[in-house]
């Protein structure tokens, strides 16, 4: 069978991008690694309309039973190679191959990494990319926060409920990339320790973390280091479809097309500047009408 519109990636872009899909009566695909993205990591979402307050995971999975109940299938897969042949695109998953008419690109991004000695050799065993899965492993325990952007905070924010104490270590004199709000959570509270113009320089400990040294000198014991210093777009399909890029995003227009004719991208993977959940979903959704409006003048052609 050939869809209509596949979607690559399931988080807040792909998944909008869907539940529009399905009320246009396209026939849709997902094809996502990781249901619901980063944002299903995050502690909490105060921004998005109609929610005071509600963590990543939940607001992910509200949803993806919203796309499920409109019958939209999602494949727990990874796309490894996009082909191009005549006017269809046939996808390679780890599984099996797909095809379609239109491709949205809406893979997101991956975590960065400090790239440090043995920094992989301590991941589960003190070093974490996500708070959300691994806070409450530190109860009582000493903890480090890499970073100074909203996600570090709410991090930090997130583990001081269950550590004793929190270092959070940022390579500037000040959180200027951060929300105010968070700012203030941070300020005030007791458990954080705030270290600014300071960077890891490296990870210390046999089998387990134990402590960090900093490039000042300084020196931390520490059980537990969380890493959030942002994040890479996963660029590499649209690099080998000759998509133009944007820096590290991929480049597209007001109607979320791309310079190859039917793909398009939508959420963090784009140079859109706010990488937010809710432009994410904007994106996905104006994505989608523009494909549906390709096909229909297509069809009409």
């Amino acid at each position: 069978m050939t869809y209509d519109l596949i979607i690559i990636g399931a988080g807040p872009a792909g998944l909008t991008a869907a539940i529009y899909a399905a009320r246009y009566k396209m026939k849709v695909l997902v094809i996502g690694e990781h249901l619901g993205g980063m944002a299903s990591e995050a502690h909490e979402i105060c921004n998005f309309p109609t929610y005071k307050k509600i963590t990543g995971d939940e607001f992910m999975q509200k949803i993806n039973e919203q796309v499920k109940n409109l019958g939209v299938e999602i494949i727990p897969d990874s796309v490894i190679g996009i082909e191009k042949i005549d006017s269809i695109y046939n996808l390679k998953t780890n599984l099996k191959e797909y095809s379609a008419k239109k491709i949205i690109l809406a893979m997101g991004s991956e975590k960065r990494k400090l790239k440090l000695e043995n920094e992989s050799k301590f991941i589960g065993k003190g070093v974490s990319y996500c708070a959300t899965c691994d806070a409450p492993f530190f109860r009582e325990k000493i903890v480090g926060v890499v970073g100074g952007s909203n996600s570090a905070l709410t991090a930090a924010l997130l583990i001081s409920k269950f550590a004793d104490k929190v270092y959070i270590i940022y390579r500037q004199d000040n959180f200027f990339r951060a929300e105010k709000m968070w700012v203030e959570e941070i300020e005030n509270n007791d458990k954080i320790k705030i270290i600014f113009n300071s960077n890891v320089a490296e990870l210390k400990g046999d089998n387990v973390l134990e402590g960090v040294k900093l490039d000042n000198g300084q020196e931390l014991k520490l059980d537990g280091l969380f890493i959030e210093i942002g994040s890479i777009p996963s660029v590499k399909i649209a690099e080998s479809l000759g998509i133009n890029l944007d820096g590290n995003h991929i480049k597209t227009d007001k109607e979320q097309k791309t310079n190859v004719s039917g793909i398009f991208a939508a959420g963090d993977i784009t140079n859109n500047p706010l990488k937010q959940i809710i432009t994410a979903c904007s994106e996905g959704a104006i994505a989608t009408n523009s494909a549906h409006l390709e096909l229909n003048s297509e069809k009409n052609s």
